[in-house]
């Protein structure tokens, strides 16, 4: 169950991010040619700070 609502969260909370980051590249006009690294950097961050709050919540229960 805490799994299902971990990737619940996850999923929306990404989604936000993507939004805010994009609202982003396009009020800096960030040349396109970096967006896909901005959007990978991005990405993999939050994927590890949602996986270690994953863990910490895990190892809590």
């Amino acid at each position: 169950m805490l799994l299902f609502v971990v990737v619940l969260f996850s999923v929306f909370y990404l989604f936000q991010i993507n939004r805010m980051t994009y609202a982003l590249v396009m009020l800096k006009e960030i040349p396109e040619e970096k967006h896909e690294k901005i959007f990978r950097t991005i990405n993999v961050l939050v994927t590890i700070l949602l996986v270690s709050f994953y863990v910490e919540v895990y190892v809590a229960m």
